[in-house]
């Protein structure tokens, strides 16, 4: 029989504890390691070889999605998210959960889970997802957006943040973007059309293929040619935009 490397992450005791007894009697899930933050979550997939793992969307430092991407580019586990709250599930289906466990449930509901957790392990690779995903992504159709307000950034085995109102600009570095803030210059392992999907558009603007702007950075723009401007932002840097993102700063300036 395979046995199953299995993670709990979730900031409330009761709520591992509660997993943990549910799982009790299950051979073929051997939990593995315990986490109480985002942090702590996003280490224990880098380092545990996990198969499973339930997590909590609402965590300290790390929200559940944030912990994912600090997790950076190893073999994902399979993701079941533990929430008491409905309104994440089209974030859930966009990182490929597998289920969507809403607080308080029931064995009968757990169960349901772990007959769907062995079916994907038997077949890695496959994306099926929960019933309740598609029930929950229809009534949240409609459901806006909430932009990121802080980005995680690891650095020598540690992970730290970075408040995205404290960015001055981004810039892409090959595979990964550089967040400027404050005179200092943070590496993410991201692209910058998944930064700047997550970013508030009344405050940052794309003005190149590979560099963002927050509005509030900016100190003059000068017409450059054919539409393009120079963007000079307080810190002194100095960017060219390039036409296919001019429309925006025409507009910033009338």
């Amino acid at each position: 029989m395979s046995v199953f490397r299995v993670g709990i992450a979730d900031d409330e005791p009761l709520a591992r504890e509660r997993i943990r007894s549910l799982l009790a009697g299950r051979r073929e899930f051997e939990i593995v390691v315990e986490c109480s933050d985002g942090a702590e979550a996003a280490l224990a997939m880098q380092n545990h070889a996990l198969d499973v793992l339930f997590l909590d969307v609402q965590m300290p430092d790390l929200d559940g999605f944030q912990a994912i991407e600090a997790a950076g580019d190893v073999e994902m586990p399979v993701i079941v998210f533990v929430t008491a709250f409905h309104d994440y599930a089209i974030r859930a289906f966009e990182v490929r959960a597998l289920d969507y466990l809403l607080k308080p449930f029931d064995r009968a509901r757990f169960e349901e889970t772990l007959t769907r957790v062995s079916e994907r392990l038997s077949m890695r690779g496959a994306q099926t997802f929960s019933p309740e995903i598609g029930k929950l992504l229809s009534d949240l159709a409609s459901h806006a957006p909430a932009y990121q307000s802080r980005f995680p950034v690891k650095s020598r085995g540690e992970i730290y943040f970075v408040r995205a109102e404290d960015i001055d600009w981004i810039d892409a570095e090959g595979n990964y973007v550089a967040l400027h803030a404050g005179g200092r210059t943070h590496l993410v392992r991201e692209t910058i059309k998944s930064v700047e999907s997550r970013l508030d558009p009344s405050k940052f603007v794309r003005v190149h293929r590979s560099a963002i702007i927050n509005v509030d950075r900016l100190k003059k723009l000068q017409p450059y040619f054919h539409g393009e401007y120079v963007v000079t932002l307080h810190d002194g840097t100095t960017l060219t935009s390039s036409r296919t993102y001019s429309e925006r700063l025409r507009a910033l300036v009338g």
